[in-house]
C-alpha cells in the first residue's frame, strides 16, 4: 500500500573505516550517529573528525589540520580552532577532543574500529497517534502519544530508538494501519492505542505489535480520572519499560516517576493547558495558533518551571513570523521575554537557543551572536522545529551544501516528514538545481498532497519551471484552505503571471497592498510577481519594504532564481552586500564555518 520509499542519500565519502566512540558511531559513508539519530557535520568537520579518530591518542598540530582541511587555500589563523570548537559542540556531551597547550589537538576517548564488537542496535519503535472515542478531547490522543515519545527518548538507558513523530503521524493520517506504518519505516515494534471515555475515567487500551510477523505482543488497559487524563503517559511509560524488560533487555527499572504536577492543581492545570496549546499551534491555522498562544502563556504563568510551554511559545512566534501572522519585531520581543523569564538553569532551556539565534540573525543582523547561540545547542538532536530553524539559517546565509546536508541527515531519521521534504525541494531551488527541485517537489506532493509546505514550495517551483497551470491549482487550494496565509496569495499571483494571466496577477498584488494598510503583510514573496509582470522597480520597492520589516525570507529571496533579472540593480546589490558585511563582522569573510 505504501508506494513511496525514502529517497537515498549518499553522505560525503569519508574515505575511511567506521569508528565507535562514546555514545557515537561514525559510519564508513561519513554518517555520524548517536543511537539512531544522525548528527550533521560539515565536510570539514567530518574530515577533521576522521583524521582525529584515525590517529586517536596522537597530537595533531594546527598546521597539520589546516593543510588537511584547506590545503594551500589561505584562511585566517582562527579557522582551525573554530572548526574544532564547532565539532566539539556537535559531539557533546561526549568530551573526547583534548586541546594540548601550544601543541595541538588529540582524540582522547576510547575508539573502536568497525567490526570490533559493535554494540547491539536498539529496537526501532514507532508510536502511533492514539485514536480517540466519543466525548474525548481531540488533542488528547495525539498529546499523550507525543509525551510518551518524549519521555522514552529522554530515558537514555532504554535500548529503544523512538522513531520520528512527523513521519509516523504523516503515514497515520494517510490511513495506514499500525503494521503498515511500521513496515514503511522499518520499525521493529509499533505501539498503537485507543482513548475512550467512561463515566468518571478515561481508558487507554494500548497494544504493542511486532512488525516482522504482525503479532500482537501484548495489550494493556490504563485508567486515569478525567481531571488527570494528561498524566496517563507516565503510567504508560512505566508499563512499556516493564514489558520490554520482560524480553530480557537491560535498562533502568523505572522510566518516568510520577511528576509533581499530578499532586499540585495549578501545575496539573498548567500541564493540561500546555498539551492543548502544543496540539493547536502546530495546526498552522491563524485562529488556532492564537488560541494556542493563550493556552501556552497561561501554562507558563501557572508553572514557571514548565520550560516546554515557553519553548512552544518561542517556536510559535517564529512560525507565525514566517507565515506572516506576526511581525518580526513583535516576535523578537516576545521570544526575548520568554527566554529572560526562565528561573535558573532548568532542563530543556537550551531548546530556546535556536529561536534566539534566529532573532539575532534576522532581526538584529548579529551573525556572530547567532553563530554563538547555534553552537551552544549544536548537540541537540533532530526536532522538527530545531532542524527547521537550522536549515533556514543555512539557506539565509546561502550555504546551500550545509542546508542540504542538514535536510538529508534529518530525512534519514524522518523520511516522511512533510516540512523536511518540502524544504528540501526549496533548498534545491535556491541552489539553482532546477531538475532536482522539480523532482523533490513531486515527491513532496506525493507524500503529503494537502500539506502547507508541500503546496507552497511546489507551486513556486512548478510555476518557475514551466508548469504554471498546475502551480495555480496548488496555490488556489492552499489560499482557499488558509485565507489568512498571505504568502499563498502571493505565490498564486506569481503562478498567474507565469501563465500569462496578468490582469488576475495584478489584482492579487493590489489586494495584498490593500491588506498591508490594515495589518502586517510579508513582502518578500511579492517581488517575484512583479518580476514576472516585468515591473522591476516595483519588485525592488517590495524588497526594500521587506528589508525594513526584517522579513525572515529576505536573504533567501536574494538567492531566488526567480529574481535573477534584478541581479544587476544597485539596490539589489546593496542588499546582497548587507549579508556579506554580516559575514565579515562575524569573522567569516569567505563564509567559512
Amino acid at each position: 500500500m505504501v508506494a513511496i520509499k525514502p529517497a537515498p542519500f549518499t553522505s560525503p565519502d569519508a574515505g575511511q573505516a567506521g569508528y565507535s566512540f562514546g555514545s557515537l558511531r561514525l559510519e564508513p559513508d561519513g554518517t555520524l550517529l548517536r543511537g539512531i539519530t544522525p548528527i550533521y557535520l560539515s565536510p570539514r568537520e567530518l574530515q577533521a573528525l576522521s583524521l582525529l579518530l584515525a590517529r586517536a591518542g596522537q597530537i595533531l598540530t594546527p598546521l597539520e589540520l589546516k593543510q588537511a582541511l584547506w590545503g594551500e587555500v589561505h584562511v585566517t589563523a582562527d579557522s582551525v580552532p573554530k572548526c574544532v570548537s564547532s565539532l566539539r559542540s556537535k559531539l557533546a556531551p561526549d568530551e573526547c577532543i583534548q586541546t594540548v597547550y601550544k601543541r595541538g589537538y588529540r582524540f582522547s576517548g576510547t575508539v573502536r574500529p568497525s567490526g570490533a564488537a559493535p554494540a547491539q542496535a536498539p529496537l526501532r519503535l514507532a508510536i502511533m497517534p492514539f485514536s480517540t472515542g466519543f466525548n474525548v478531547a481531540e488533542h488528547l490522543g495525539t498529546a499523550i502519544a507525543e509525551e510518551t515519545m518524549t519521555r522514552l527518548t529522554g530515558e537514555r538507558m532504554i535500548p529503544v530508538g523512538v522513531l520520528a513523530r512527523d513521519s509516523v503521524f504523516t503515514l497515520a493520517r494517510r490511513g495506514l494501519t499500525a503494521l503498515q506504518v511500521g513496515e514503511a519505516l522499518h520499525a521493529d515494534l509499533v505501539l498503537a492505542g485507543t482513548l475512550r471515555a467512561q463515566p468518571t475515567h478515561l481508558r487507554l487500551r494500548a497494544e504493542m505489535i511486532r512488525v516482522a510477523d504482525g503479532t500482537q505482543i501484548w495489550v494493556e488497559d490504563l485508567l486515569a480520572p478525567k481531571d488527570r487524563a494528561a498524566g496517563i503517559e507516565s503510567e504508560l511509560v512505566e508499563r512499556l519499560v516493564f514489558r520490554l524488560g520482560m524480553g530480557g533487555l537491560s535498562f533502568s527499572a523505572a522510566a518516568a516517576p510520577a511528576s509533581e504536577e499530578e499532586n499540585d492543581p495549578n501545575r496539573r492545570h498548567a500541564y493540561e493547558l500546555f498539551l492543548r496549546g502544543h496540539f493547536e499551534w502546530q495546526s498552522l491555522q491563524r485562529p488556532r495558533i492564537q488560541d494556542a498562544m493563550q493556552h501556552l502563556f497561561r501554562a507558563a504563568e501557572l508553572d514557571p518551571s514548565l520550560v516546554a510551554a515557553r519553548v512552544d511559545l518561542a517556536n510559535a512566534c517564529i512560525i507565525q513570523t514566517f507565515f506572516g501572522f506576526l511581525s518580526p519585531a513583535v516576535a523578537a520581543e516576545q521570544v526575548r521575554s520568554l527566554a529572560g523569564g526562565i528561573p535558573g538553569q532548568l532542563d530543556g532551556a537550551e531548546a530556546l537557543l535556536p529561536p534566539l539565534a534566529w532573532i539575532r540573525f534576522h532581526v538584529d543582523h548579529d551573525l556572530r551572536g547567532a553563530l554563538h547561540a547555534f553552537a551552544a545547542c549544536a548537540h541537540l538532536p533532530h526536532d522538527p522545529w530545531i532542524t527547521r530553524v537550522r536549515v533556514i539559517f543555512a539557506l539565509s546565509r546561502h550555504r546551500f551544501d550545509e542546508a542540504l546536508g542538514l535536510l538529508h541527515a534529518a530525512l534519514l531519521l524522518d523520511p516522511f516528514a512533510p516540512w523536511l521534504n518540502a524544504r528540501l525541494a526549496w533548498a534545491w531551488h535556491l541552489a539553482g538545481e532546477s531538475t532536482r527541485s522539480v523532482e523533490q517537489a513531486e515527491r513532496s506532493i506525493a507524500i503529503s498532497p494537502e500539506h502547507e509546505g508541500s503546496q507552497l514550495y511546489s507551486a513556486i517551483i512548478l510555476a518557475h519551471n514551466g508548469q504554471p497551470d498546475r502551480a495555480i491549482e496548488l496555490a488556489e487550494d492552499l489560499a482557499r484552505r488558509s485565507p489568512s496565509f498571505d504568502i499563498a496569495a502571493a505565490v498564486h499571483g506569481y503562478a498567474l503571471a507565469r501563465a500569462g494571466r496578468e490582469r488576475e496577477a495584478r489584482e492579487t498584488l493590489e489586494r495584498l497592498q490593500w491588506l498591508s494598510r490594515e495589518r502586517f503583510v510579508l513582502r518578500s514573496f511579492t517581488p517575484a510577481v512583479c518580476v514576472a509582470l516585468g515591473d522591476m522597480e516595483s519588485a525592488i520597492a517590495e524588497l526594500r519594504a521587506a528589508e525594513n520589516d526584517r522579513c525572515p525570507w529576505l536573504f533567501q529571496m536574494l538567492a531566488d532564481p526567480r529574481l535573477q533579472p534584478l541581479h544587476g540593480h544597485p539596490e539589489f546589490l546593496r542588499m546582497r552586500r548587507t549579508l556579506a558585511d554580516m559575514e565579515s563582522a562575524a569573522g567569516n569573510p569567505a563564509g567559512e564555518a
